[in-house]
């Protein structure tokens, strides 16, 4: 129906001039006496005779409308199958849509050509800068070993070292997570060999914020990434850790779901839903200024891709609980 009132819209100046010639000729023959019933007679045949016309041209009509509404849908992909032009119009119109076409491909491909670059040289920088980094742990380390003792402000150095470290991290897998194809290794991995090894990288943090630790050895083997699941229960104690300013997190296995809670500060309800969102922040975020709102979004994406689920739940004042859940 849209298309026959689209036609109709199209051609109405041309049935205006029809008719109006129509009965110009009826006024003429009328002037020189011609019978009425002649005058209709040959008024009905005319009549017939478009009706046919119009029928014809309005099949045509519809049949490159349809053209066009098949190409709608692979236009962004391939620009074949453009219908017939009809005219030197027409004719121009497709030349128009050809041109943007190349054009919207040149610049896609130089936007995907930039993001390569982009992404080979953060990956090469992330890479390198690893190599000051644990330079300079040594170095903090040997400065330590030579005094005999740990000052409180090697103390707060090193633990600015270890979050340069985290967002390192942090932004190489983050990397890894957006390109094209991922390195997931997917084997039967022991789950207490990879919480023992995060639990050892946070093992400093622990015992300066002074958060007891309950781990029971949950004794299961699962099918996953090691490297990537890691990463993701890393990110969940650094979490539990910044949010718990005393208390204790707990680490257990409840039937298939590996269990992380701590006894912190909690998340609002009304932050809750939006938690995993790239970027969001939340109340606890603006009250944190280091927070980026990238680490439960990248845990969230990785569970994802990996097939595991991911639940929190939290109140406010009393702590949070995660879960993943390899079903």
């Amino acid at each position: 129906m849209k298309c026959f009132f689209s036609y109709l819209k199209q051609n109405c100046k041309w049935f205006m001039l029809i008719a109006a010639c129509g009965m110009m000729m009826a006024a003429v023959l009328l002037l020189n006496e011609i019978a009425m019933a002649e005058i209709l007679y040959g008024l009905l045949l005319c009549a017939a005779f478009l009706v046919v016309v119009m029928g014809v041209d309005f099949f045509e009509y519809q049949k490159k409308y349809g053209k066009l509404l098949e190409l709608e849908k692979t236009i962004t992909v391939e620009l074949s199958g453009m219908p017939r032009a009809a005219g030197v119009q027409e004719e121009a119109y497709q030349t128009l849509a050809q041109e943007l076409f190349e054009e919207k491909n040149r610049l896609e491909n130089e936007g995907l050509r930039r993001e390569r670059d982009l992404m080979e040289y953060y990956t090469m920088w992330v890479h390198q800068i690893k190599t000051p980094i644990a330079a300079l742990r040594l170095l903090l380390q040997e400065e330590t070993d030579v005094d005999g003792e740990e000052t409180t402000d090697r103390e707060e150095e090193l633990q600015e070292l270890f979050r340069i470290e985290q967002y390192v991290e942090m932004a190489l897998q983050y990397m890894r997570l957006g390109s094209e194809t991922t390195d997931f290794v997917l084997r039967e991995v022991a789950l207490d060999g990879i919480i023992r090894e995060a639990v050892h990288k946070y093992a400093r943090q622990f015992i300066r914020r002074k958060v007891s630790l309950r781990y029971d050895a949950v004794k299961q083997a699962v099918i996953t990434d090691e490297k990537w699941l890691e990463f993701v229960i890393e990110q969940l104690l650094s979490n539990a850790i910044k949010y718990t300013p005393k208390g204790s997190i707990a680490i257990r296995m409840e039937e298939s779901r590996l269990i992380i809670e701590d006894t912190g500060i909690g998340i609002r309800a009304e932050d809750l839903p939006r938690v995993c969102e790239k970027g969001y922040t939340g109340y606890n975020g603006h009250a944190d200024k280091r927070s980026t709102g990238i680490g439960l979004y990248l845990c969230s994406s990785i569970l994802k891709k990996l097939g595991h689920t991911f639940t929190i739940t939290s109140e406010e004042g009393v702590g949070t609980r995660v879960g993943i859940g390899f079903e």
